[in-house]
């Protein structure tokens, strides 16, 4: 058995219209093609009764996200940040130019760019954790250099 390519990354949205416009507008990713299931199958498959999904998929870099959107049985969960020490998917990564103005943007459309919980608490300033408007993380990088470098610990 070989593994031949990580296809998408799922990401379940209260709202496909909002959260569309938001990875597009605010983050530049692009749609590439849309997706409606239901029936037995699609209730098989993912475990769940009376199954109405819509899914969005948006590209941005090489990697594809998955927006799905469950008409029905709806979503669960609130729209908060996990902890990033909740076992599963805790963020995605953005290496960015003008932190501020990618900020601004997130806010625009519906996202929340993270403050310091005391004026006491370090940030560094090229470093922000932002959400998506159903609370997914995402870590914005401000550096200058090689985009594809992964960066240290010590950022």
């Amino acid at each position: 058995m070989q593994i031949r390519k990580l296809t998408h990354i799922g990401i379940c949205v209260s709202d496909l219209d909002r959260s569309t416009a938001f990875y597009v507008e605010a983050l530049g990713c692009e749609e590439v093609g849309r997706l409606v299931a239901s029936g037995a199958t699609t209730d098989h498959i993912l475990a769940l009764e009376g199954t109405e999904l819509e899914a969005v998929y948006l590209e941005r870099d090489g990697y594809r996200l998955e927006l799905l959107h469950y008409r029905q049985p709806g979503h669960e969960g609130p729209a908060t940040p996990r902890p990033m020490n909740q076992l599963g998917l805790t963020h995605i990564s953005l290496r960015v130019e003008e932190i501020g103005a990618v900020c601004s943007r997130i806010e625009s459309f519906g996202g929340k760019v993270l403050r310091a919980r005391s004026p006491e608490e370090h940030v560094p300033a090229g470093l922000r954790m932002a959400t998506d408007p159903d609370g997914m993380l995402i870590e914005l990088i401000e550096k200058p250099g090689d985009p594809n470098e992964i960066p240290n610990a010590g950022r």
